[in-house]
């Protein structure tokens, strides 16, 4: 079995390694870490949870590990989708330098400029960024990337789904192209294939799974949920939550709730503390510091259930997160793929439970086309509450037979009120259906003016000649 130790990097790190608790590298840390510390090009393609961030972040720490850091210029450049996904890459960094004295910057937004100048000005090594923080200061003239040795594009296809690819294409151009560049993602989309064929200088191709699989350690299911009225659905889908979330127990130690808008995850999160449950909010129009507050306590335990948007779906690393409830059908198949894998990492077990409603069907049988299996239907924990709603559809039943009895006698009623008279068919020949037939005798007369005729219908008129 293959140790850190064998992989070729500098004792310092391997120190640090070991004391982070890690023995045995995993499969993507075996594939690309050895290409990477021989200057090669790295194309890592893994499934979420697989330890890509320490794929990189260890070779990288080892190869600079001599030379200087020069004020403005970084050594190397990490980019990352999100400000959570930079922070825990700086946080990973941290752990593995710590015998070193690499310094490093972390440029996100949520924090003022001038800070991140001052850092920059002193000089880093090792420069963490989202693309368009870091643009930002481009365009101020406060850094300059023509000192770049080393640049790591981190979960590249989440940079697609947010419409960072311009920005990491001018970025590419801003490096010398003498650079190094690892280029870690989970799945592999036709652009993504054309950026690493234009800047990526014949690559290592690590593919330790195949793209978009789901970890064999996740558990997953799903519930075919259709509420009793459409104006309910919401309601109930909130109380099948919370069912699912009673019924396994103790089992459920903490887990992480999805939701594809802001606004849900927001009334989710609320619903959830009002029955007790130990829940808040993280998504994108939440302040930073509060967003970092809320991911630290979720981490360290004292938060059991954090309802996020897919700004936390890619790349978070919590250990021991038990669960994943998809409270939405995600709309993108990719997605669902990043979402579980917060759950089933390093080696440990996960379970994944999906709400599937009428309209995300679609999204549904996408995702399943994705990951190339189908996802065990579950049953409805609430269905035992559902049962006592089916009574009133069995007394609609019995209405026809009320309204047969009573229809003759309504039907008599009329024909009293007429006189026993006839209606007409009505028609656009005066009276006459379509076939030019009377629908009656030719002696009735018309039924339809009575008295009230306009009087501008009873004038005469000359016709005009005929030419």
């Amino acid at each position: 079995m293959t140790k850190f130790a064998d992989l070729g990097l500098d004792p310092k790190v391997l120190s640090a390694v070991s004391e982070a608790g890690y023995e045995t590298p995993t499969p993507i840390q075996e594939g690309a870490i050895p290409p990477a510390l021989k200057g090669q090009d790295v194309l890592g393609i893994a499934q979420t949870g697989t330890g890509k961030t320490a794929s990189f972040t260890l070779p990288m720490i080892t190869l600079l590990s001599k030379g200087r850091a020069r004020a403005r210029m970084p050594r190397s450049l990490v980019l990352a989708p999100t400000r959570e996904l930079a922070a825990q890459v700086a946080e990973n960094f941290d752990t593995y330098a710590k015998n070193t004295k690499l310094t490093k910057a972390l440029l996100i937004g949520g924090v003022s400029f001038k800070e991140q100048d001052a850092l920059i000005d002193r000089g880093v090594d090792v420069l963490i960024a989202t693309p368009g923080r870091l643009l930002d200061h481009v365009e101020r003239g406060k850094l300059l990337l023509t000192g770049v040795q080393i640049m790591v594009v981190d979960e590249a296809d989440r940079m697609l789904d947010m419409g960072f690819i311009p920005d990491i294409e001018r970025i590419f151009q801003l490096t010398p192209f003498t650079r190094q560049t690892l280029f870690f993602s989970a799945t592999m989309a036709p652009e993504i294939e054309r950026i690493t064929n234009t800047f990526l200088s014949n690559p290592v191709k690590i593919e330790v799974a195949r793209a978009a699989t789901t970890s064999e350690n996740i558990e997953q299911g799903v519930i075919l949920f259709k509420a009793s009225r459409k104006d309910r659905q919401a309601k109930e889908k909130r109380e099948l939550l919370r069912a699912l979330i009673k019924e396994e127990g103790d089992a459920c130690s903490n887990a992480i709730i999805f939701c594809n808008r802001k606004t849900e995850v927001d009334i989710v999160a609320k619903s959830l503390n009002k029955y007790g449950y130990d829940a808040a909010p993280i998504h994108g129009d939440l302040d930073q510091s509060q967003r970092m507050k809320t991911l630290e306590a979720f981490r360290e335990g004292k938060l059991r259930f954090l309802v996020a948007s897919d700004v936390a779906a890619r790349g978070l690393d919590v250990p021991a997160v038990s669960h994943v409830f998809n409270y939405d059908v995600p709309s993108h198949a990719e997605d669902y793929v990043h979402r579980i894998g917060r759950t089933g990492r390093a080696g440990r077990k996960g379970k994944a439970m999906m709400i599937c409603v009428p309209h995300d069907e679609k999204n549904f049988a996408d995702i399943e086309s994705l990951v190339k299996k189908e996802i065990p239907r579950l049953d409805n924990p609430l269905k035992t509450v559902e049962a006592p709603a089916a009574q009133p559809a069995a007394e609609k039943a019995e209405a026809p037979k009320v309204k047969e009895e009573k229809a003759p006698a309504k039907k008599a009623e009329r024909s009293e009120r007429s006189g026993g008279q006839k209606k007409q068919p009505r028609g656009n020949n005066g009276g006459k259906s379509q076939n030019g037939r009377s629908g009656g005798r030719r002696d009735e007369p018309v039924v339809g003016m009575g008295d009230h005729m306009p009087a501008f219908l009873t004038r005469s008129f000359k016709a005009p000649a005929m030419d």
